[in-house]
């Protein structure tokens, strides 16, 4: 079987990330559901950057639910550990036990596949890798955790750009593209302004009603 990780940058071949989706699918489906535990034990060499994507991708799927706080809780622990220079991750037991049904890894892929697939066409494995690379992980730590919080957040329509910008800094560090990178803690910078517009104006619409 071809490893994903030496895929050449051929667009018309699937990404590293939609290769690993994939292969989630079929896990999840074979299992008929998966554990968080399972999830990153399953990921390879890229363990760190996949934790970040298989992880906020749920903050956009269609099914009613705490997707966005408790994955972006986990995104959070996560991002602490990246930043304290981790090359594993660990979750704590109450998260790592929680389940995920293949129904609903189906949904999930089969929804934010296209945002991957975009991204990964724009990819160029190596480029600017110094932005990438180990030390940049532990300082994209502190993007990523910002992230994490505003997607946690019951901000409504708030998720997209923070899990967009989560996109395109797990793909650069998956594909070693540090400009992607870059330009995802750029959209990161956007989001969070975004999503603070969104409070205060939710605070002060608040202020308002109560009088």
């Amino acid at each position: 079987m071809t490893d994903p990780e030496t895929q050449t940058n051929d667009p018309r071949k699937p990404g590293i990330a939609s290769l690993r989706l994939a292969s989630l699918v079929t896990h999840a489906e074979t299992a008929g559901s998966v554990s968080l535990d399972e999830l990153l034990a399953a990921m390879g060499r890229t363990s760190i950057a996949f934790a970040i994507l298989i992880l906020s991708l749920p903050a956009l799927n269609p099914i009613p639910g705490p997707f966005g706080m408790v994955f972006g809780t986990c995104l959070a622990i996560i991002a602490v550990q990246i930043m304290a220079g981790y090359q594993r991750i660990w979750l704590p037991a109450f998260l790592g036990r929680r389940r995920i049904s293949a129904n609903v890894i189906g949904l999930i892929v089969r929804y934010t596949s296209p945002l991957v697939s975009r991204v990964e066409t724009v990819l160029r494995r190596n480029r600017m890798r110094h932005f990438a690379g180990r030390t940049a992980q532990s300082l994209l730590g502190i993007p990523v955790f910002l992230l994490a919080i505003a997607v946690a957040l019951p901000i409504p329509f708030g998720n997209f750009l923070p899990v967009a910008a989560l996109v395109m800094i797990a793909l650069g560090l998956m594909e070693r593209d540090g400009l992607m990178a870059m330009l995802g803690v750029a959209l990161g910078i956007i989001a969070l302004a975004t999503s603070g517009g969104l409070i205060y104006g939710a605070i002060r619409s608040l202020g308002w009603a109560i009088g």
